[in-house]
C-alpha cells in the first residue's frame, strides 16, 4: 500500500503536457519580448527549441500555438523598440533605448540597409529579420528616414511571421530525427546557432582580401 501511494505521488509530482504548456508558451511569449527589445536572446534557438518540443506533444495545435507566440511577441517587442526609438530622435538629449540601436548598428551595415531601403522599400524590412544581425540596422535606417510606426508595424508584421516559420522549420527538421525531445532541442539549437553565424563567417572572409590589400 505505501508502495501504490509513493507512486502515486510520483506520477502526480511529474508536470502533465497540459501543465507543461501552461507554463511554456507565457514563457516564450516573455522571452522573444524581451528578445527583441534587448537583441542579446537568442530569440531564434528559442523558437526551434520551442517547435521541437511542441513537435513531440500529442496536443493538438501545439506547434500553431508555437508559431503564433513567436510572431505576436517579436512584432510587440520590435513595435516597442520602434516607438521608443522615435522617441529618443524627437528628444534632445536623445535616450538609452536609441543608444542601443545605435551601437547594434555599425556604420558600414547602417549604409547599406540605408541604401536597399531607399531602393526596395519594406521588402528590405521583410528580409532584414531573416538575415541574422540584419534586423537593428534596418530599424535604424526606418528610424533615420522618419517612417511613422504605423508604416513600420505594417512592413514589420508579415517579417515576424516569416521569421517564426523559418525558425519554426528548423526546429521542426531538428526534433523529427531523433526519438527524444532533448535530443532534439539539441540539434536545434545548434542548427540555429549555426544559421545565425553563417552570414557574419561569410562577411568576415569577404572582407580580409579587402583589408590584406
Amino acid at each position: 500500500m505505501p508502495a501504490a501511494i509513493l507512486a502515486a505521488a510520483s506520477v502526480s509530482a511529474v508536470p502533465t503536457e497540459s501543465t507543461r504548456q501552461a507554463l511554456g508558451y507565457p514563457s516564450l511569449f516573455l522571452l522573444v519580448l524581451i528578445g527583441a527589445l534587448v537583441p542579446v536572446v537568442p530569440t531564434g534557438a528559442l523558437v526551434s527549441s520551442a517547435a521541437v518540443v511542441a513537435f513531440h506533444q500529442t496536443a493538438p495545435f501545439s506547434l500553431l500555438l508555437v508559431f503564433v507566440t513567436a510572431s505576436l511577441a517579436a512584432f510587440l517587442g520590435d513595435a516597442a523598440l520602434y516607438w521608443l526609438g522615435r522617441r529618443g530622435l524627437r528628444s534632445r538629449n536623445g535616450s538609452r533605448w536609441l543608444e542601443a540601436i545605435r551601437s547594434r548598428a555599425p556604420e558600414e551595415r547602417l549604409e547599406q540597409a540605408q541604401g536597399k531601403l531607399a531602393e526596395h522599400g519594406v521588402a528590405v524590412l521583410v528580409l532584414s529579420r531573416l538575415i541574422p544581425a540584419g534586423r537593428i540596422p534596418v530599424m535604424l535606417a526606418c528610424l533615420l528616414a522618419e517612417w511613422p510606426l504605423r508604416r513600420f508595424a505594417r512592413g514589420n508584421l508579415p517579417a515576424c511571421l516569416a521569421w517564426a516559420v523559418t525558425y519554426q522549420v528548423i526546429g521542426i527538421l531538428g526534433g523529427s530525427l531523433f526519438p527524444e525531445p532533448w535530443e532534439g532541442v539539441l540539434a536545434a539549437v545548434a542548427l540555429a546557432v549555426v544559421v545565425s553565424a553563417v552570414p557574419g563567417l561569410v562577411r568576415r572572409f569577404r572582407q580580409q582580401p579587402k583589408r590584406a590589400g
